[in-house]
């Protein structure tokens, strides 16, 4: 009688102590009134991210974008280029990764591979909002392109 007692003790504490595990790493995203702004917004909003010295450029089209630059990211300067690069890097890689997978992967929301090169010094401004442009996809439509939260 004691081994079975043991067993399903084992086994409540086992299914508790995942249940414990699994709700605390779950992350809400909490949003500002300008936020919810942006994401509700409908009509088209074209960002063009140019570098003229560099000739690399980046077009957005994506509701909302703007005015949540505007209104919710960091300022320019906030972050260093090399901060912004390495996070580029990283989520342009896993954008990517979901790009090739569609049946994974909503394919409206991972449409076009983004060809970004480590190697090419794109200019801050380029990567100052790809960077932003992430954490506005990932926070609007609830992705995680990696391990950080994206945050504000």
């Amino acid at each position: 009688m004691k081994k079975k007692y043991v067993y399903i003790l084992t086994i409540i504490s086992f299914i508790c102590f995942m249940s414990y595990s699994c709700s605390s790493t779950v992350k809400t995203i909490t949003t500002s009134d300008d936020e919810k702004i942006a994401f509700n917004k409908i009509e088209g909003d074209t960002i063009t991210i140019a570098n003229e010295e560099t000739e690399y450029e980046i077009i957005i089209i994506e509701p909302g974008f703007n005015f949540w630059l505007q209104s919710t990211a960091k300022p320019e300067g906030f972050y260093s280029q090399n901060y912004l690069e390495n996070r580029n890097q990283i989520w342009v890689n896993e954008w990517n990764q979901r790009v090739l997978q569609p049946q994974r992967y909503n394919p409206n929301l991972y449409e076009l591979t983004i060809n970004y090169n480590s190697f090419n010094d794109y200019g801050y401004d380029v990567n100052y909002k790809l960077y932003n442009y992430f954490i506005y996809f990932q926070r609007k439509y609830n992705q995680r392109l990696g391990t950080f939260i994206p945050r504000i």
